[in-house]
């Protein structure tokens, strides 16, 4: 009940909420949130409904929904809290689905984006021969430009030489060369052999490009198979190379409790 009766002042409101104090301000004067109180100085003070309200606003918002649409849902007739709880739940699990396809999307394109170099259009076929690693350069750029993988990746390979990415480049084929190998020599996929070359594969990508998670590499390791562009990378190699990989990453990420 103490609860219930108790008011605060917009400062410590702000605070709760992650919001400015000037923020408040505007929810009041557009009436989209007025504090049910005021002070004997005049000044704002919000009561355990209002909190719930600018949880509900806030909530919408971080939705996406304008301010003028806020209002006309949480002022809506018969909409108590667990109606609202319940639609912005349904939101969120689309929003959820939403990011998931992104954070797909961005591991396809950061796999094929690691390959892109600072070289001379002469060194970089030296390197790569009829490889073009700006192929993909403007839709990863697009896409996840600003994420702290591609900074990072963007940090370190700006300041490698030629002699850096002709070490990748052999570093990378020799794995896949024991890889193949393992798999004609009939190693499981679940085995030691094999867990510990896509182990490498994963350390390789995080010492040269970008921090490589367990979880990240379980995504890259799909995408070798359902992404034609990498497939053929590793059919080329050998006839099912490529599943054999991905069943390898994701064996090595169970152990490592990660998927």
């Amino acid at each position: 009940m103490e609860t219930e009766t108790r008011s605060y002042p917009v400062g410590q409101v702000a605070e709760l909420a992650g919001v400015t104090v000037r923020t408040l301000h505007h929810y009041d004067r557009i009436g989209l949130l007025r504090p049910s109180g005021r002070s004997g100085s005049g000044y704002r003070r919000y009561n355990h409904l209002d909190l719930e309200r600018l949880q509900q606003i806030l909530l919408y918002r971080e939705l996406g929904f304008p301010l003028e649409e806020i209002a006309a849902i949480v002022d809506s007739p018969g909409t108590d809290a667990a109606v609202h709880l319940s639609r912005q739940r349904a939101l969120l699990v689309k929003r959820v689905h939403r990011l998931e396809l992104m954070l797909a999307a961005i591991d396809k394109e950061m796999e094929a984006y690691r390959m892109d170099i600072q070289l001379t259009p002469k060194e970089r076929f030296e390197v790569w021969g009829s490889f073009d690693p700006d192929e993909h350069a403007p839709e990863a750029d697009e896409r996840w430009g600003d994420s702290e993988a591609f900074t990072e990746s963007q940090r370190r390979t700006s300041g490698y030489s030629k002699e850096d990415w002709l070490a990748i480049k052999a570093e990378a084929a020799d794995i896949s060369k024991r890889l193949v190998e393992a798999m004609t020599a009939g190693e499981p996929a679940d085995g030691d052999v094999a867990r510990g070359l896509v182990e490498e594969h994963r350390d390789h990508i995080s010492r040269w490009f970008y921090e490589c998670s367990p979880e990240i590499h379980v995504g890259l390791g799909d995408m070798y198979v359902t992404d034609a562009r990498f497939r053929k990378v590793y059919e080329d190699m050998a006839q099912g190379l490529s599943q054999y990989v991905r069943d390898a990453i994701r064996a090595n990420a169970t152990r490592a409790g990660a998927a």
